[in-house]
């Protein structure tokens, strides 16, 4: 049962400012983009002046914007990092993403912080704990069933973040150390390799293959669009899309399919202001995805991985039944489009792909280059050139309703809340001579409000209207309005401000391993106030003296190969052995379904 007035964020990502625009414009409620430094996605940064912008844009519709700063930091960063959350404050910035729990002994303006998915905000105790450092908001794990996101919306009065949709992290987010093992490029530091999305097979203790070759820790997407209902009636503050290195498109696509079908539940659950218009219809299975899941919603064990590739397949447009030359003839017809882009396992069983040229019957056509193509063939489409010309000539934009209201008197514009401004006539207009085509003038010259926010949804002129206003006057009046209608706006504008007078509270573990990312003495420092002991620092600081989890995850390769042990199978030894030969011993938690891929060290 949904809560009436109950409000929802449909929170979208950025890589850059023509993206964040983008987001809002298709319907974002709220938007988080990486800063120049810091960011969990080193290669989507961003200026000051662009975020500025971001922010001066998204106000007028109440779209809030969060910053990343939630890499791991080292010592020599600190200050650097205390100056630009002040700087992004200064900025009118929403709020802060972290990671790092240095936050809490900087020097640190009363900005909202949002502890990351990268905290491992996996229990009530810990997210108890960040609530008593004022935390506003905690993204919760991605591997998170229905029913643990309602132990923590039932038991704390946290707003909560959730993903609903982009690509899946195999590993429990901060709990990701393999890309530093293998590179020193470091998950925790916004530079992960995604050796995820490599080849590996699976050999037992005698070297026997238990898993063929094959991209056995690829994610499929993340797909939670059938579950919005619950995840609201669950009590959730912001539905969270990733995908802070897509593109504009991407964007666009993804963001209004979710406007459209959380407004299909409820007008009333948007928390933003502003009708988006567009006559775009939106289809997240044309935009880059590898197959969807809505992983471990339900608390079932599935099939979370595309062990055939990591790329984006699209659809199945069927199998080529006759090739000659680069005539393709399929089983089945299938409407294709001049320059659409199609996909296939060549005889390698690699995917290849090529480019429509021509469109010969309803189930023939020509391509740029056949190689690899045969009889039986299956082929995908992953660009549909029909989809994309129509979101290209789709005009986005997004509009705030406003009420006009006009006498003898005055001239008053509202937009929403408190958002009110008039003009009082200190002329002496004269009486119009035609007071139908007077009111006609008013009506017309008012309703002109051109490239601003606003569109005039009501206009009510008294009974008793009856001056002659002139037409260069009422357009200047109208100008005036509309600014102090957007000064009046942002000064109304209302930030969430974090106290930053806490008192210090017990952390619920009392010895802190490598595995819980401290990187810095400031962050160990707070840490031993809070009665813990640090043991050791992160791997990306330090390099641990002995074998290290290089992944915790809930995807399980004995269970993906049949021989999960609560069935009673004979229980062997199992490795890892990726394109070099190095093999990485897997170990497994079956009481809680956790799956950990080890360093080579362990082999004994």
């Amino acid at each position: 049962m949904i809560t009436k007035n109950k409000k929802i964020e449909l929170l979208a990502p950025a890589k850059n400012k023509e993206c964040a625009l983008a987001a809002i414009n298709a319907g974002a409620d709220a938007v988080y983009i990486g800063a120049q430094y810091f960011s969990a996605r080193k290669n989507a940064g961003n200026s000051l002046e662009d975020i500025k912008a971001i922010v001066d844009y998204a106000h007028r519709f109440l779209v809030k914007i969060y910053v990343t700063v939630n890499t791991i930091l080292f010592d020599n960063e600190i200050k650097a990092a205390q100056n630009l959350i002040w700087k992004l404050y200064e900025a009118g910035v929403d709020a802060i993403i972290f990671q790092d729990f240095s936050f809490f002994e900087m020097d640190l303006p009363p900005i909202a912080l949002h502890a990351s998915t990268q905290c491992n905000n996996d229990s009530l105790e810990k997210i108890r704990f960040l609530k008593s450092m004022n935390v506003e908001r905690v993204v919760l794990p991605r591997e998170f069933s229905l029913e643990e996101i309602k132990n923590i919306t039932g038991n704390i009065d946290i707003d909560t973040e959730v993903f609903i949709h982009g690509a899946l992290c195999v590993s429990y987010s901060g709990q990701c150390y393999f890309s530093n093992y293998i590179g020193k490029r470091s998950a925790n530091r916004g530079d992960c390799a995604q050796p995820c999305r490599k080849l590996y097979t699976v050999v037992d203790e005698n070297e026997n293959i238990v898993i063929k070759k094959g991209y056995l820790l690829s994610m499929k997407d993340n797909n939670l669009s059938s579950h919005i209902k619950e995840l609201v009636a669950a009590g959730v503050t912001s539905l969270k899309i990733e995908g802070r290195l897509k593109d504009k498109e991407y964007v666009t696509n993804v963001v209004s399919y979710y406007r459209k079908l959380i407004d299909s539940i409820s007008f009333d659950l948007k928390p933003s202001v502003g009708d988006m218009v567009s006559d775009f219809i939106p289809d997240v299975d044309k935009t880059f995805n590898r197959g969807y899941t809505d992983f471990y919603f339900n608390g079932k064990r599935k099939n979370f991985i595309n062990p055939d590739t990591p790329k984006f397949l699209g659809e199945n447009t069927g199998k080529v039944r006759t090739i000659r030359g680069k005539i393709i003839v399929f089983e089945k017809s299938f409407k294709f489009n001049v320059s659409d882009k199609i996909a296939y396992f060549n005889s390698s069983f690699e995917l290849s792909g090529t480019t429509v040229t021509r469109i010969l019957t309803p189930n023939s056509i020509e391509v740029l280059n056949p190689s690899g193509i045969s009889s039986g063939t299956t082929i995908y489409r992953n660009f549909d050139a029909a989809f994309f010309k129509s979101m290209d000539s789709a005009k986005f934009t997004r509009k705030i309703p406003l009420k006009i209201y006009a006498d003898n008197t005055k001239i008053v514009f509202k937009s929403f809340g408190n958002n009110i401004v008039e003009y009082n006539f200190d002329e002496n207009f004269e009486i119009a001579k035609n007071i139908e085509k007077a009111k006609e003038n008013l009506i017309k010259q008012l309703a002109k409000l051109g490239e601003s926010e606003f569109y005039s949804k009501q206009i009510t002129v008294c009974n008793n209207f009856n001056l002659f206003i002139p037409i260069s006057k009422l357009n200047e009046i109208r100008r005036n309005l509309i600014l102090n209608l957007q000064k009046v706006s942002k000064n109304n504008y209302f930030y969430n401000k974090r106290d930053t007078s806490v008192n210090i509270q017990q952390y619920p573990y009392k010895q802190l391993d490598y595995t819980f990312n401290v990187s810095n003495d400031i962050a160990r420092d707070f840490y031993e106030k809070c009665g813990c002991t640090v043991t050791e620092y992160s791997p990306e600081h330090t390099k641990c003296s002995h074998s290290i989890n290089l992944m915790k995850t809930k995807h399980c390769l004995r269970h993906f190969a049949g021989i999960c042990l609560k069935n009673n199978v004979e229980s062997k030894k199992l490795y890892l052995c990726d394109s070099y030969g190095v093999k990485y011993p897997l170990s497994f938690d079956c009481k809680n379904c956790v799956m950990y891929i080890k360093s080579p060290e362990d082999i004994k």
